[in-house]
Formats: structure tokens, C-alpha cells, sequence
């Protein structure tokens, strides 16, 4: 049911005008970039996309978009998530997702729920969502963690079918590794740790920066998955430096600005977000001309 999210999905950024509005003509430059460089799927309206600046009606269109570009050429991922479960269920429900392949869903931000809260939360959205449901872990932004206790309780549910893990405790993942059921799937929401993650067992990537190297970041998914882990730590090893690049001024800022430099689209994004740096823009640009 769930084998399409198998390899390397990418997370993509929603590309703006100087004027704040969303750039067509760069959502359809960003979207063939990706299809083109062999990515194996699409996530729309996630963290990266900027989606909390998005208004509803801003979503709407940004989503029939990327449908209406795709074409049904690769499997789509749509993010319905936030901290007011019921709304969740409202915008699943207000949502046309006969398109898409997935939900992802973060855990609740800001207000903070117990590992029990958290299971309900997820609980409520299992017993109602129209699609499978992948879980976003991600505690750098939501300032909780959601415990492998706690994610192996919700891999019994039915609709949920994996997890993109991005607690940066690896420690954390070989729990869930092992002792997961089968057709969990563990996608890695750390870029530096997808290959690891998927020489332990994992299932493949959500990535930002595979937007940027979308050729070069799928290829190395695809040689972990197939046991080649030598040379896909030869790619990981050559792209280390951009990945340090794309975070270290706050995602999108970072790849919005190498995907500026390889001509995609500029590097326009929303407040509070501001463009990178000189300093930094200056050192994704030499990396860039020279790989």
C-alpha cells in the first residue's frame, strides 16, 4: 500500500515573487527540476513550503498547481498538520486529497502534549483520515518529542503507515527499527542522517536539500536501498558541506538560495523568514560552480 514512498521524497519549498505572492512559473521550474532529476515523490504543504504564511485560499491554488504540473507522473504527499487536532479534521475534511497518496502530519507544536496526547491526537486523525497517514516527528521545531514508545504503539493503527523521523537522536530510530511491523515505513527527516538510516533499515528520505541535488540526493537513496552503501557515502561525504548550508540560516532560507544559484527559482520568502546572508549566499554560490 504504501511501497511509493520508498526512496527520496522531496519537501518543496513554495517559491515567491519580490512582491510576496506565490511564483507560479517557479512552483512549475521547482516541480519539473525534481521530477527530472529522478526523485521518487513529491510532499506539498510541508514545513519547507512555508506553509504556516500560506492562506487558505494561497494553499488551494499552490495545490491544484503542483497536481495540474505532475500530471500524475509521481506519487504525491500532502501536509495537513498542526496543535488544534479539530481543526486538523476540518482541513482533511474542507481538503480535496483525490490526488494525493498520503497525509503528513506533524506532531503538535507549541502546546506541548504528553505522550498520551500525542497518541490521541494521532488517534483521532487515524480514524478519520480519507488517506494513509505518515507521522512527522521533529522536535528541533515543536519542542516535543514523540517517544519510539509511543510511535511503535501508533504503527498498529491502521492508516498510519510510517513516520518521517527527524529527532536527530539515532539512538531513538534503531528502536523503532527494530521492533517496527513490516510495512512500517522509517523515512528519514535529517538529510545528513538519511543514508544511515536506510543502511540500518529505513525506507528512505523526506528531503530539503534533495530539491537542490535532486539527481545526486536520490541516487545515493537508491544505492543505500540497494546495499551500495560505500559509494552513496561518497555522494553524502561530497554534498556535506551544501547540507551545512542549507540549515545554518533556517530552512527554506538556505535552499531557496541554492536553488536561486543552480537557476530554479529566486530566493524570495516570507516574514519572520528573511534571505540568507551575503557571507552564506557567498559560500553556497562556490559550492555550486564547483560540483
Amino acid at each position: 500500500m504504501s511501497a511509493f514512498l520508498k526512496g527520496t521524497g522531496v519537501a518543496l519549498a513554495t517559491p515567491f515573487n519580490s512582491n510576496g505572492s506565490i511564483d507560479y512559473k517557479g512552483v512549475e521550474s521547482l516541480v519539473e527540476y525534481c521530477i527530472n532529476g529522478g526523485v521518487e515523490y513529491l510532499v506539498v504543504l510541508g514545513t519547507t513550503a512555508e506553509s504556516v504564511t500560506l492562506s487558505k485560499e494561497e494553499k488551494k491554488e499552490l495545490v491544484q498547481h503542483i497536481v495540474k504540473i505532475n500530471n500524475k507522473r509521481l506519487p504525491l504527499v500532502i501536509g495537513i498538520g498542526g496543535n488544534n487536532t479539530a481543526a486538523i479534521l476540518q482541513e482533511m475534511k474542507d481538503t480535496d486529497t483525490s490526488d494525493f497518496d498520503a497525509i503528513l502530519s506533524v506532531v503538535p507544536m507549541y502546546n506541548k502534549p504528553s505522550q498520551e496526547g500525542i497518541y490521541q491526537h494521532y488517534k483521532m486523525i487515524n480514524d478519520q483520515s480519507p488517506l494513509p497517514v505518515l507521522l512527522y516527528n521533529v522536535p528541533s521545531r515543536t519542542g516535543t518529542n514523540m517517544s519510539a514508545e509511543t510511535t511503535l504503539r501508533l504503527s498498529k493503527l491502521d492508516k498510519i503507515v510510517g513516520i518521517k523521523e527527524a529527532t536527530g537522536d539515532f539512538t531513538q530510530v534503531l528502536r523503532i527499527l527494530k521492533d517496527k511491523p513490516k510495512d512500517f515505513l522509517v523515512i528519514s527527516g535529517d538529510d545528513a542522517l538519511a543514508l544511515p538510516l536506510v543502511a540500518a533499515g529505513g525506507d528512505g528520505v523526506i528531503s530539503v536539500i534533495g530539491q537542490g541535488f535532486p539527481e545526486e540526493f536520490s541516487n545515493m537513496i537508491r544505492l543505500g536501498l540497494s546495499g551500495d552503501t560505500k559509494v552513496g557515502f561518497e555522494i553524502l561525504y561530497k554534498l556535506l558541506p551544501v547540507l551545512d548550508y542549507a540549515f545554518e540560516e533556517g530552512n527554506p532560507a538556505g535552499i531557496k538560495n541554492i536553488l536561486k544559484k543552480k537557476g530554479v527559482c529566486d530566493d524570495y520568502v516570507r516574514l519572520p523568514l528573511v534571505p540568507v546572508s551575503k557571507d552564506l549566499a557567498d559560500k553556497i554560490e562556490e559550492f555550486v560552480k564547483s560540483n
